[in-house]
């Protein structure tokens, strides 16, 4: 069966969007399967290290719902688009965030074959889909299946686009985080140490995380904070790190996917300040399947991935006193990590992009026409 999966935002820029579709794809392509990845992408094809992506539109950054949305915007995509469709003639499109401006959208109007769209985003309010949504009515009925990554998802698409969505949630490569790897060397030297992983954007919450480390290195002093993922840090972070004085942030800045089990190997609690506007907690899924307690925000999408004291500990969002408290409890009850580490072991299993897959492709028979339906599941 051809498949081509289409990807709203640059390719070559991280995120989680990208990395599901990229873990996807090879799953899919695994079971004998023809994929062809739409994608824009600020890189060249030959640098995004996989033979079969399209390059569709050069991405230009958009702010929005307190990140970046690095979309493609132009023109000229109607005609690259329906050249690409009419040349592959697909089996089946499925579409990321097909409501997004750009290429999702105009893959969805031009489309001819089957189409399911994929829908990630969380917010408690979109001015961009409340102020839209009688037009986009007339695309949302284009698509043949829907499906969201979360239960927070499925609540706030339908709340604008009612309608039938099916919940198969983001996966993750369960072996690559849980296999045994050595912790990094450098940061074994009796200091406990706290990780966070994300972009630098605002509500990645760092900057909350930053003030409540703060206030944990005066009742436990023997402590690190180890921080990855790409960008610059905010004025505001960067000003906390000077005047306090926390000489043991350390900023790694972007890891490679295959380098990160080791940070979680390293790390002694995984935290995670994010805001808001989170409807899934890939990252968690991570540090869980590596046996790393987490302590996050208790935001819907951190919520539907981590039950509050089982696998770790969910905090109002913002409140750094109770982060610090939290985080300085855990440090000091080594049994209780490993009780949350090993509990998140087990239900990271679940999420196994094995598993997820198979609901994918079982998902996409429902909406191929029997005479094309060649999709089968993986072993």
């Amino acid at each position: 069966m051809k498949i081509g999966i289409v990807s709203p935002y640059d390719f070559a820029y991280p995120g989680g969007v990208a990395n599901h579709i990229s873990r996807l794809d090879e799953h899919i392509r695994s079971q004998g399967h023809d994929v062809q990845i739409l994608t824009p992408s600020s890189a060249p094809s030959e640098a995004l290290g996989r033979p079969n992506v399209t390059i569709i539109g050069r991405p230009i950054p958009i702010p929005t719902s307190g990140s970046m949305a690095r979309i493609a915007l132009s023109p000229r995509l109607f005609l690259k688009v329906r050249r690409v469709l009419e040349n592959e003639n697909f089996d089946l499109l499925h579409i990321h965030e097909p409501l997004m401006p750009g290429l999702p959208l105009t893959v969805l109007r031009l489309a001819k074959c089957p189409t399911i769209g994929t829908f990630h985003a969380f917010a408690n309010k979109k001015r961009a889909y409340r102020y839209s949504k009688f037009l986009l009515n007339r695309w949302t009925a284009r698509l043949d299946a829907r499906i969201a990554v979360s239960p927070p998802a499925k609540q706030f698409v339908s709340s604008y686009f009612p309608g039938q969505y099916e919940i198969i949630p983001n996966g993750i490569d369960v072996h690559h985080f849980s296999k045994t790897v050595s912790p990094i060397s450098k940061y074994q030297d009796g200091k406990l140490n706290i990780l966070f992983v994300g972009r630098m954007e605002k509500r990645k919450g760092l900057r909350y995380l930053l003030r409540a480390y703060s206030h944990l290195k005066w009742s436990f002093p023997d402590c690190r904070l180890i921080v990855v993922g790409p960008g610059e840090l905010d004025e505001e972070s960067a000003r906390l790190i000077a005047e306090r004085g926390l000489d043991d942030v350390c900023l790694e800045g972007m890891v490679p996917y295959d380098e990160l089990p080791t940070y979680f190997q390293t790390a002694d609690i995984f935290c995670s300040p994010a805001t808001g506007e989170e409807s899934f907690g890939i990252v968690l899924l991570e540090a869980m399947a590596a046996g790393t307690p987490i302590v996050a925000s208790n935001i819907p999408g951190y919520a539907s991935v981590v039950d509050d004291g089982i696998q770790g500990h969910l905090i109002n969002p913002k409140n750094e006193e109770d982060f610090a408290s939290i985080l300085h409890n855990l440090l000091l009850d080594q049994e209780k990590r490993h009780e949350l580490g090993e509990n998140g072991r087990k239900k990271a299993r679940d999420f196994d992009w094995n598993i997820v897959a198979n609901r994918v492709l079982d998902f996409y028979n429902t909406v191929v026409p029997e005479t094309k339906q060649k999709i089968t599941q993986p072993l």
